[in-house]
């Protein structure tokens, strides 16, 4: 969960969606979600198989986000969900004990909440204001960052304005991984973006 990419069709600004993840995972990208708001069940599936079927060679984990069915129905890695999406007590009992469960916070009582799951990351959803996530609170900001990771046992992924300007600062504060969408998508060359942010974060590990 190093470097998490999260899709988004329009932000890869009319190109293939499957060329620019695996030109990401190629330049270093660690976790792919496949995030589809608008495709019927039937299509995300779909798009879901031949998602994994380009990652595998990678080893790269293949997330869902939201849709418990598609990850089930495609043995998707693991399943990503908001505050108003499945419940967790629910999704453990769903899930193989194998996959990967990823959950959003976006309040203080969330990560207080998250603290008797067994989560396999916490998204701290979102860090900065981004034109991605118009439907969540204030964005948590790096004085944020910094209460979480002194009140959460979870792994931490940091979401939302995420780019090359703040990546090591985030990881600095306390992220384990940033997740991404048009910073990789919508990038010229979304191989070179990739392997930049991902050397950041190799970068500010090692200090």
């Amino acid at each position: 969960m190093q470097l998490y990419l999260v899709t988004d069709e329009n932000a890869c600004l009319g190109r293939d969606i499957f060329r620019v993840v695996e030109e990401a995972v190629k330049g270093g990208v660690t976790m792919v979600q496949l995030r589809e708001k608008s495709l019927g069940t039937r299509a995300f599936i779909d798009r879901a198989k031949k998602m994994k079927d380009i990652l595998h060679p990678y080893h790269v984990p293949l997330i869902i986000n939201d849709r418990v069915d598609v990850a089930l129905a495609c043995d998707a890695d693991g399943v990503h969900v908001g505050q108003s999406d499945m419940p967790y007590e629910i999704l453990k009992d769903l899930l193989p004990p194998d996959k990967i469960i990823g959950l959003s916070a976006e309040t203080k009582e969330d990560v207080i909440e998250a603290e008797n799951l067994n989560l396999t990351y916490l998204a701290v959803s979102p860090l900065f204001s981004t034109p991605s996530k118009t439907d969540t609170l204030a964005p948590w900001g790096m004085d944020g960052l910094k209460w979480v990771k002194a009140h959460s046992k979870n792994p931490l992924v940091v979401i939302g304005g995420l780019n090359e300007s703040n990546v090591v600062e985030a990881i600095s504060n306390g992220a384990e991984g940033i997740a991404v969408i048009s910073a990789i998508c919508s990038a010229a060359s979304p191989f070179k973006a990739a392997k930049f942010l991902k050397s950041m974060i190799n970068n500010t590990n090692k200090i």
